[in-house]
């Protein structure tokens, strides 16, 4: 009995569609359960990018410490790899301090991969140093497209408009000689971990649209447009990740 009365309590991890209110609730449950906030939002790691990925202010953060905020600038690379790392790096740190970690996202991928491991599926960073030299930009994504297409079309229909996720396909493809979306079927469902415990907020239809029609002109009201243009003048569409 004693090796589970020491084990740490079940961390929250909040997740919901676009402006269902994770943010919010993050906080509220931080300053009454004593915990700190851990975002899952995979644009929010990018420094002044505040506007268009509705980053919560310092006001709204209401004195909670946030970890995964403003860490990255829009030239460096992150990807779900780093995240991993980083938030169970961040969950531990916390719980260190004797306080609950509370993950408030954001990204599916990232969430899958902290609830439920990585893609296990075969890997290689020199070959993806490759692809990612080769195709990880506008201009040669139509290439990798057109790759995909007559090598993959499964791959190709299932990813065809998300470059860090074809670029993922073709990696396996070349280590494996099969498509992604095969090898994916045949895969045991992974567990969720169990220090974890996971919560959807769920809206009506009506009420989500209307808070996400709000959501929308507040970002616009407050400069989302400015912001966009300034990070398109600084190069965002040449940016390994943030261009998403």
């Amino acid at each position: 009995m004693s090796r589970f009365r020491n084990e740490p309590a079940p961390f929250p991890v909040l997740m919901g569609a676009t402006a269902s209110g994770k943010s919010e609730l993050a906080v509220r449950l931080a300053l009454r359960l004593g915990g700190e906030v851990v975002s899952a939002d995979s644009m929010q790691i990018y420094r002044g990018l505040d506007r268009g990925t509705a980053k919560p202010s310092r006001k709204e953060r209401g004195g909670v410490p946030h970890h995964l905020i403003d860490i990255a600038d829009i030239t460096e690379k992150y990807d779900v790899y780093r995240f991993r790392s980083d938030a169970e790096q961040c969950i531990a740190d916390i719980r260190g301090r004797g306080r609950i970690p509370i993950v408030a996202g954001g990204t599916g991928l990232y969430l899958r991969a902290l609830l439920y491991g990585l893609d296990p599926l075969p890997a290689s960073e020199e070959l993806r140093r490759e692809l990612d030299e080769a195709f990880d930009s506008e201009s040669r994504f139509p290439e990798l497209q057109r790759i995909m297409r007559e090598q993959a079309p499964q791959d190709y229909e299932r990813f065809r408009n998300h470059r860090r996720k074809l670029i993922r396909a073709y990696e396996v493809l070349r280590l494996t000689g099969r498509q992604m979306t095969e090898l994916q079927k045949t895969r045991k469902k992974p567990e969720c971990r169990k220090d974890a415990r996971s919560f959807v907020l769920v809206w009506d239809n009506a009420v989500l649209r209307d808070r996400i029609y709000r959501r929308c002109g507040e970002m616009l009201a407050s400069g989302w447009i400015e912001e966009a243009e300034h990070f398109l003048r600084k190069g965002l569409h040449d940016a390994p990740t943030a261009w998403q």
